[in-house]
């Protein structure tokens, strides 16, 4: 199943997520989560992103880079993280680096600071615990997705200065995702 993915504006992306205690039924939703980020061409998806308020989220790591190209993406990948109720337990330097979201389609910064390393401890689908160190680019990945799950998105990990301006940048485009945000929210209370 592929899910409408909701997007800026919308009141479940701002909300903190409530931790998964009940896990039947959870592979199914991963799935669905997982063609969903395909569909959209994603990299990852937090249950935030399709209306459930739930501490969970998916992401891929692929192969080779994804391109413009209709190239299924599930082709690509190389290791797909399926993850329950996670915490980052440590932290390591620092860097800047791009980031965008399927919440706020095209809308891109360079300059989001992230730990450069991080530890998560988190379930996996079935509620087993597991611990990742990760690195570099997955690293940005799960932070930017863990975020989600605590209401916050990327732009607001910018320096005040630099989040003014990309809200000032892009004001057509956030006024125009609140409306259709608005639009879905209403069409799926029919």
């Amino acid at each position: 199943m592929i899910y409408p993915i909701r997007l800026y504006g919308d009141p479940v992306l701002r909300k903190k997520a409530r931790p998964v205690q009940d896990f039947s039924g959870l592979k199914k939703l991963a799935e669905d989560m997982l063609e969903t980020m395909w569909e959209a061409r994603g990299v990852g998806l937090a249950a935030p992103q399709i209306g459930l308020s739930q501490r969970l989220f998916v992401a891929v790591e692929y192969a080779d880079e994804p391109d413009e190209e209709e190239r299924p993406l599930r082709d690509l990948v190389r290791q797909v993280y399926v993850v329950v109720n996670p915490v980052i337990t440590h932290r390591e330097g620092l860097v800047e680096g791009l980031e965008g979201c399927l919440s706020l389609p095209g809308l891109y910064s360079e300059e989001v600071p992230r730990a450069e390393r991080i530890r998560v401890e988190f379930q996996d689908e079935e509620g087993r615990r597991r611990t990742l160190e990760l690195e570099g680019y997955m690293a940005r990945v799960f932070q930017h997705e863990i975020d989600h799950l605590e209401g916050v998105l990327f732009f607001e990990r910018l320096p005040k200065p630099k989040r003014e301006a990309f809200l000032e940048k892009h004001r057509a485009e956030l006024a125009r995702f609140q409306k259709e945000a608005r639009a879905l929210l209403k069409e799926l209370s029919q």
